[in-house]
């Protein structure tokens, strides 16, 4: 079994469902009594936030190769960011990372591809909506993305970090989210939702929502990171 790096703590509450997601499915496949090693780096997620919010890119590749170089001492053999707006430097980081890593992205767009959806939302923090990043992996595949409008945006973003980061999760603001995912069926025809903020996983917890699939993006890179464990 191949051990596993994790970049954790971006945010902590997601990172404890990657602890446990990875466990699980580990020992579905494997229920002989083990359990999985992989070592969590919990990095400070202010200093990610700063580095976004000063549009220093350059600054935050360096903050997460810093952190990934304690990975491979500790035994890590491959890795994950468990988190999806640190992947706006994800190529970047890959590039110079002394052990591979498995991107969120490249999961979920795969994921998306076998079971055949071919319009999906766009929903996590402002800096995944209105970038580019998760556009051109799956525009490659020729998967369509569209982003709420301007105010759901905000809307989103701003409830993230101040609610579902710090663990506070809301009827309120469940029902508004889903309200976002009701109008973009009626208006935008989507067939699914890409909860490609890992918190977004926490609030709406189900696969589904009136026909439209809920794409988890942390789970599904749990069960890749399981993969290449196994491999």
């Amino acid at each position: 079994m191949k051990t596993l790096g994790v970049i954790g703590g971006v945010g902590p509450e997601s990172t404890v469902d990657y602890y446990k997601n990875i466990i699980a499915m580990y020992r579905e496949r494997k229920p002989d009594g083990h359990y999985p090693q992989f070592v969590i780096n919990s990095i400070d997620l202010q200093k990610g936030i700063d580095f976004l919010e000063a549009d220093d890119l350059a600054g935050m590749t360096e903050f997460l190769l810093a952190e990934i170089e304690k990975l491979s001492p500790a035994g890590a053999q491959f890795g994950i960011i468990a988190a999806n707006t640190p992947h706006i430097v994800f190529d970047q980081v890959a590039a110079r990372s002394p052990i591979r890593f498995i991107s969120i992205v490249e999961a979920a767009c795969e994921y998306a591809k076998a079971r055949g959806l071919n319009r999906l939302a766009l929903f996590g923090t402002r800096y995944t909506m209105q970038g580019d990043f998760y556009q051109k992996v799956f525009r490659r595949e020729g998967i369509e993305l569209v982003t709420p409008e301007p105010t759901d945006q905000d809307y989103i973003h701003e409830k993230y970090f101040a609610e579902l980061v710090p663990g506070i999760f809301l009827p309120e603001t469940r029902a508004k989210l889903l309200a976002i995912v009701d109008r973009m069926k009626s208006e935008r025809e989507i067939e699914g939702v890409l909860l490609a903020g890992t918190e977004l996983a926490l609030i709406l917890r189900e696969e589904s929502h009136n026909g439209i699939a809920l794409l988890d993006t942390g789970k599904i890179h749990c069960q890749a990171a399981v993969n290449e464990m196994l491999a």
